[in-house]
């Protein structure tokens, strides 16, 4: 006999004359006992036996009982409990369901795997990549070199031009004719290793053509760690500015051929442009896979005869935080001629790097509270600085650039106004350069060479800038204008946001509460209005660029009080805090 309640369930009554054989725990089903356990219980002894059946028969009632109780709780399940049976009336679920949250959840890991310096990537460099690459490495001993002419010598190690001893074998990758370059490392000669290996693997076109390094051990001399690249050139971006006919020396490299054009400002703008794009998009290669350089300057930069572009070499002092490898929270690597002021690229009150893959999924995180990547940015527009202003360009002219900019607080605009009523003509013929086209030379300098590292730009969004619209003395390859286009679609007109915070930030009161006051208003508001009077265009974007960094500027420093007083919280223990 049957009945139906008025929930939805129905129970049904199954009468039997005997007690149900003993079931399984789990979900109703019957034990299956293989045949050494049933050979095993068979040999026990009769007394010991019926102890065991007798706890186990409890046991499983427990365990049967607790099912029955959760079970019954369960709307969609069909359960076997004892005598009665209880079945859902719920129709079942089909397919999969797509809810926002549930969307907006996945967009958000997506979004932070895929986050600079980028969990996935590291993932499958880490275990996929580098595996295979062990697996076709080739082998290597000093014997099979002949080295040559002695290239240069530096902090890190000695760089000779070399050959190898025998003809290269067809079956190994890497070995090609033709001369090579071959460096001994005296110091982090490892770590080198490890990141022209890494960049060989995701930014290739970053660095110099990495080939192999390998350990050598000798009884006279001990472990000595060499380092082979393919040779490009000998050429590097000091050695070009050293020269007085900087920088078309460097135009006929490029283009090949000697130009009949008269010189002049824009030429020569157009050349410092290409050379800066070139640099920045090797810059950008090793700040996406989380590699920071820390050593960018003229002799680092190599003019490779191949591509006809600038490379970046010398990884020795460079630290991969995707993993915290060559990175002590405490100790810095820098060439203090062309060193960002903060001399750390991440707080001092950063933790030391855990293991790789928990590094590499908390990378993100790190990462966009210290950004890093921008202490490679400072260096390279101290070079920008340098191409421009041809007195610079000596050790001691740039040792007394950087006092004086520390005394106007690493505010160029406080330094050209200081300099600029005296200036040679080197000096002036520089800001003239950089004031063609509205000033939009000046303009990026400026977002470059800051004192703190957050109001710095990165590469992509110097790299969107109205500097770089022009394409340069050499054609861009696809995959360098998709990353232009890219760059440029991601770096938003922050002109109606920042409109929107003013007036936000302007409601809610004082300035102690995170407002402005109302001159700062003021001054806003006659900012945001040009003078209007018959000026060219390039007065114009002049003065639309004046009014960007006004905003920005004011927009940072109230970031920064909301950073001071978040700092008066609890858990901000918990955030490395800058020095």
């Amino acid at each position: 006999m049957a009945t139906v309640a008025s929930g939805g369930t129905i129970p049904i009554k199954l009468h039997s004359t005997h007690r149900p054989k003993p079931l399984s725990p789990f979900l109703g089903r019957k034990l299956n006992l293989n045949p050494s356990s049933r050979t095993s219980i068979a040999t026990l002894h009769p007394k010991t036996l019926a102890v065991v059946a007798s706890s186990g028969v409890e046991f499983f009632d427990a365990v049967h009982n607790l099912f029955l109780g959760v079970g019954v709780g369960l709307p969609c399940t069909v359960m076997e409990c004892g005598d009665i049976i209880y079945r859902s009336t719920l129709p079942k679920p089909s397919g999969l369901t797509l809810t926002v949250p549930g969307a907006a959840l996945a967009l958000g890991t997506l979004s932070y795997l895929w986050a600079t310096p980028g969990v996935a990537p590291g993932f499958f460099d880490m275990f996929f990549l580098a595996f295979v690459e062990r697996l076709f490495r080739p082998t290597f001993k000093k014997d099979d070199f002949v080295l040559g002419k002695k290239l240069g010598e530096g902090a890190f190690g000695v760089v000779y031009r070399a050959s190898l001893t025998k003809k290269p074998s067809s079956k190994v990758p890497y070995q090609k004719e033709g001369d090579l370059v071959l460096k001994k490392a005296t110091e982090y000669g490892a770590v080198e290793i490890w990141m022209n290996e890494r960049v060989r693997r995701a930014c290739s076109n970053s660095c110099a053509d990495f080939v192999h390094g390998f350990l050598e051990n000798s009884s006279k001399k001990g472990a000595e760690y060499w380092l082979i690249w393919r040779y490009e050139g000998e050429a590097t971006l000091y050695d070009l500015m050293q020269s007085k006919e900087f920088p078309y020396n460097v135009e006929r490299m490029i283009v090949k051929e000697v130009q009949d054009l008269p010189r002049g400002l824009e030429r020569e703008n157009t050349i410092i442009q290409t050379i800066m794009r070139q640099l920045l998009f090797a810059l950008d290669g090793l700040h996406s896979t989380g590699i920071v350089h820390r050593d960018i300057k003229p002799q680092n930069i190599i003019f490779s005869e191949g591509s006809r572009t600038f490379k970046i070499i010398d990884l020795g002092a460079a630290a991969d935080l995707r993993v915290g490898i060559n990175y002590i929270p405490k100790e810095f690597l820098l060439d203090p001629r062309y060193a960002a002021p903060e001399q750390y690229i991440m707080s001092t009150q950063t933790p030391s790097a855990p293991s790789a893959p928990v590094a590499t999924a908390l990378s993100p995180v790190l990462w966009q509270m210290n950004l890093p990547d921008r202490f490679d940015i400072y260096s390279t527009g101290l070079i920008f600085l340098q191409m421009a202003f041809s007195g610079l360009r000596s050790d001691s002219a740039l040792i007394q650039f950087n006092r004086q900019l520390k005394r106007c607080d690493y505010d160029l605009n406080a330094w050209r106004k200081s300099v600029e009523p005296r200036a040679s003509s080197d000096l002036r013929k520089g800001f003239e350069l950089l004031d063609l086209d509205g000033g939009i030379g000046w303009e990026l300098l400026t977002s470059m060479v800051r004192y703190k590292a957050g109001q710095r730009i990165s590469a992509k969004g110097a790299l969107a800038n109205p500097y770089f619209d022009r394409e340069g003395l050499l054609v861009l390859s696809l995959m360098q204008n998709l990353r232009l286009q890219l760059f440029r679609a991601t770096q938003q007109d922050y002109g109606e946001a920042a409109e929107w915070i003013i007036q936000l930030m302007a409601k809610s009161g004082t300035e102690k509460e995170g407002g402005f006051t109302e001159a700062q208003l003021q001054e806003l508001t006659e900012r945001r209005e040009p003078k209007k009077k018959a000026s060219p265009q390039r007065n114009a974007l002049a003065s639309v660029l004046r009014l960007q960094r006004k905003i920005m500027k004011t927009l940072n420093e109230s970031v920064d009080e909301l950073n001071r007083r978040r700092k008066s919280l609890w858990w901000s223990r918990w955030i490395p805090r800058e020095e």
